[in-house]
């Protein structure tokens, strides 16, 4: 029997074009498997946020991965093995057998996200309908997303399409804008 073309898997690895995609890496190793790439030639982004951490005798901000257990590699089909051979690196993130790339829009969002002040919380499943809106002030003003409204909080998602992750951030409802 004889595979058609449709159920093929899709690999957006290009042999010239750098591309975007998250690898799935071993807990609280983030860190670690970044500086590991890098020093291989590897371009990586590790999206961090600041969180101040109480302990019974100080207060300290540590910086901690956004997204738990996920790094981003830009790279070429060349680059593949080499980031596979990190310790680390448990794999590629995929969509069934597919490999997809990141779209730059979406990175340049986690880059967004990793640079307000903000509290985030990051949630994967899917997105109870609500109303469509627009962020207007901050780091994140133009951002588009969905109004949700839970246990008292307003709260603002953003879906990353590549990874089947929502983001959600606290707002005041007085920052945000419908649309229409």
């Amino acid at each position: 029997m004889s595979k058609t073309a449709a159920s093929q898997p899709v690999n957006h690895l290009h042999a010239t074009e750098a591309r975007w995609f998250a690898v799935y890496v071993n807990y609280k190793r983030e860190k670690q498997t970044e500086r590991d790439l890098r020093s291989r030639g590897i371009e990586v982004y590790l999206p961090l946020k600041a969180f101040t951490r109480i302990y019974t005798s100080k207060k300290r901000v540590v910086q901690l991965p956004l997204l738990s257990r996920y790094l981003f590699v830009r790279i070429t089909r060349d680059e593949y093995v080499a980031v596979l051979e990190n310790p680390h690196v448990l794999g590629f993130v995929k969509e069934h057998r597919n490999l997809r790339s990141i779209r730059e829009e979406e990175i340049e969002l986690l880059r967004r996200v990793a640079g307000d002040t903000r509290v985030v919380e990051v949630r994967q499943g899917q997105i109870k309908a609500g109303e469509p809106v627009e962020l207007i002030t901050g780091n994140l003003a133009g951002m588009r997303g969905r109004f949700v409204r839970e246990k008292g909080k307003s709260n603002f998602i953003i879906q990353l399409e590549s990874l089947g992750v929502h983001l959600e951030i606290e707002v005041d409802p007085s920052d945000l804008r419908r649309l229409h």
